[in-house]
């Protein structure tokens, strides 16, 4: 597969941008070890007016770069979180709806429809509101509003799978059901649920944005929601405040949608092959 995909132009750049953004996210607080919410210098500091401040600073005199690299570690931190939390839920969810079938299925893609009919923005504007704000609430008020796609998937390839006849060989040796499921079908059914994850990521990114942007994200660390919301109160006096963390949100988007991109590709050659 590594091979399929090294032949994406625009999933190893979308994989290059990754890259660069984990190493500066893991690298936080080496990068910046002073707490990003601190005051470093005179309000609304220009960029590039003070080297020892490159991005300037904000209106509280706080440094504009190490809120960025700090946001950076909460924005991925938040996207692959919930991203793990929606597959996990989906995947298991899908796989005992495909296996077990009749009224259990009935009753879990009820429940999907359910979900699915409450857009996931507001689900999770909805959960935080009434949970509170902390990081760990936001991950899971987004997992609650992505793992319904996860979930069908997973049922569609598990329908498929289920009639195999590996899948009858493991029933014969008296195997467990639920060791059938999870342990011989659920592996074989991941891989278009997995193509899912990028996507799920970049829609992750931009709803914690938009939570922080509207007050509702971790108050106690920094994320570029937040730096947007900051600068909007001096939006024309100091525009720079909300266009950096806008542009470092777009590059984050736009990479990790390339890299989903050349790993759904290089899945549907490694499925068609097969």
């Amino acid at each position: 597969m590594m091979a399929r995909f090294a032949k994406s132009p625009e999933g190893l750049f979308g994989a290059a941008v990754l890259a660069v953004l984990i190493v500066i996210a893991l690298g936080a607080p080496l990068f910046f070890p002073r707490d990003p919410l601190s005051i470093v210098g005179p309000a609304l500091t220009a960029p590039f007016t003070d080297w020892a401040l490159p991005l300037g600073t904000d209106r509280l005199g706080r440094n504009v770069l190490a809120g960025l690299v700090h946001g950076a570690r909460a924005s991925l931190l938040v996207g692959f979180a919930a991203t793990i939390a929606a597959i996990i839920i989906g995947a298991s969810v899908g796989t005992i709806a495909g296996f077990a079938g009749g009224l259990v299925d009935e009753i879990l893609m009820r429940i999907v429809d359910a979900f699915q009919t409450v857009p996931g923005f507001l689900l999770a504007l909805a959960f935080v509101s009434v949970i509170g704000a902390s990081l760990p609430v936001v991950v899971l008020a987004i997992a609650l509003g992505a793992w319904t796609g996860p979930a069908r998937l997973a049922r569609a390839e598990v329908l498929s799978l289920r009639e195999r006849d590996y899948v009858a060989a493991a029933r014969v040796i008296g195997m467990h059901p639920a060791e059938i499921a999870f342990r011989e079908i659920l592996p074989n059914a991941l891989a278009p649920v997995l193509a899912l994850s990028a996507v799920i990521v970049a829609g992750a990114i931009l709803t914690e944005a938009a939570l922080s942007f509207l007050g509702l994200g971790d108050p106690n660390i920094v994320t570029w929601g937040s730096m947007i919301a900051e600068g909007r109160a001096v939006l024309r006096s100091s525009p720079f405040l909300s266009i950096i963390p806008g542009l470092a949100l777009v590059i984050t988007v736009l990479g990790v949608y390339l890299f989903g991109e050349g790993l759904a590709e290089a899945l549907s050659r490694r499925r068609v092959r097969l």
